[in-house]
């Protein structure tokens, strides 16, 4: 998608935490990477580097399977110019800087720890990683059923159902950035993985995740981490608006029996 046709798709209620960056940006281009960089001001990583979003260089294998470590010691993020997924990727470091340093701080410190081996075979702990960071959700709510509801996979009673006091308790924050590039031109049946945080009256999506992602027992594997149709969020897609929306099995399907 060309970037002054993505105006109006940028305007769905999941671009929310974008919004203020994207305020920023050129309408009638795309950002250069020392426009991104000027935005990133003040923004470091766990190692105290200056985020710097740089045009992609040649690697080898190797360097490529120590890309987050490099960005921890560096600061470059790698930017393909002209390219929805690696701007969304630099969007996200400038909306979320604290989440996005200590997942990246967790990288770093497991490849280190765990050396070659790890570099060439992701673990569990950062397959969870890498999964929350493209296609996350921070589900934030002060009703524990909510966070219930999506784990029994509830979807109907949750998002029509309930809808009404959902809006009261509850708060849905995109923060993958192949969520993002999905959600230009989405389609039926995209599920993210899910983070579930208490919403407190001085709720702060970014250091709440931050916290989240600093302690390991918090993400052991993808399988810690509950899927969620996204499109059944209400707004976030004009059929949320009707309640025959949500009898569509092949979109909001039930759990699946043990075996």
């Amino acid at each position: 998608m060309e970037w002054t046709a993505a105006r109006a798709a940028l305007r769905n209620p999941a671009f929310a935490p974008l919004a203020p960056a994207l305020a920023l940006l050129p309408t009638d281009r795309w950002p250069t990477h020392a426009e991104l960089t000027e935005l990133a001001h003040g923004i470091v990583t766990s190692r105290g580097k200056a985020l710097q979003f740089i045009a992609p260089r040649g690697h080898t294998d190797r360097e490529r399977r120590y890309y987050e470590l490099h960005i921890a010691d560096t600061g470059e993020v790698e930017t393909r110019p002209e390219n929805w997924h690696d701007l969304f990727n630099a969007l996200s470091w400038i909306a979320f800087p604290k989440s996005k340093a200590a997942i990246n701080a967790q990288h770093a410190a497991i490849l280190e720890e765990r050396g070659e081996e790890e570099a060439k075979r992701r673990s569990p702990e950062r397959d969870a990683l890498t999964l929350f960071d493209e296609g996350g959700v921070i589900v934030a709510s002060s009703d524990a059923r909510v966070f219930e509801r999506i784990r029994g996979f509830a979807w109907k009673e949750l998002f029509w159902g309930e809808r009404v006091g959902l809006a009261k308790t509850t708060r849905f924050v995109a923060f993958g950035h192949n969520l993002f590039e999905k959600m230009l031109d989405p389609h039926l049946g995209i599920v993210a993985k899910t983070v579930f945080v208490p919403l407190a009256e001085s709720f702060d999506a970014d250091e709440a995740l931050a916290a989240h992602f600093a302690t390991r027992a918090n993400f052991t594997s993808p399988k810690a981490m509950a899927p969620m149709p996204v499109l059944g969020i209400p707004g976030w897609h004009p059929g949320t608006e009707t309640e025959v929306y949500y009898d569509d099995k092949d979109q909001f399907r039930g759990s699946r029996p043990r075996p």
